[in-house]
C-alpha cells in the first residue's frame, strides 16, 4: 500500500484467491483507483496486459478510426479476391 501511494507503482496486477484475502482485495484495488494506477484482477487481464505492454515496445502506437481499418481490410479482399 505505501508503494500505491508513494507513486513507485505503475501497474496493479492483483489476483486474490479466497474469502481471506477479500479486505486485502479491496484495499488494493481502493488504493489504485485513488491513485489512478490500472489494476488487473484477472490472470486473463494479467496476460494481456502483458501482451499489450510487449507490443508497445515492438511497435508504436498509432490510432485509425474505425472507417480507415474497415476499408483497408476491404480493399486487401477485394485486391486477393479470386477472378
Amino acid at each position: 500500500m505505501d508503494h500505491i501511494k508513494s507513486g513507485k507503482i505503475d501497474l496493479v496486477i492483483n489476483t486474490p484467491l479466497g474469502r481471506s484475502s477479500r479486505y486485502d482485495e479491496k484495499a488494493i484495488r481502493s488504493a489504485s483507483v485513488q491513485h489512478a494506477i490500472p489494476c488487473v484482477t484477472t490472470l486473463a487481464g494479467a496476460a494481456a496486459a502483458v501482451n499489450a505492454v510487449r507490443a508497445l515496445q515492438r511497435e508504436k502506437l498509432t490510432v485509425r478510426s474505425l472507417q480507415e481499418y474497415h476499408g483497408q481490410q476491404r480493399e486487401t479482399a477485394l485486391r486477393t479476391r479470386p477472378a
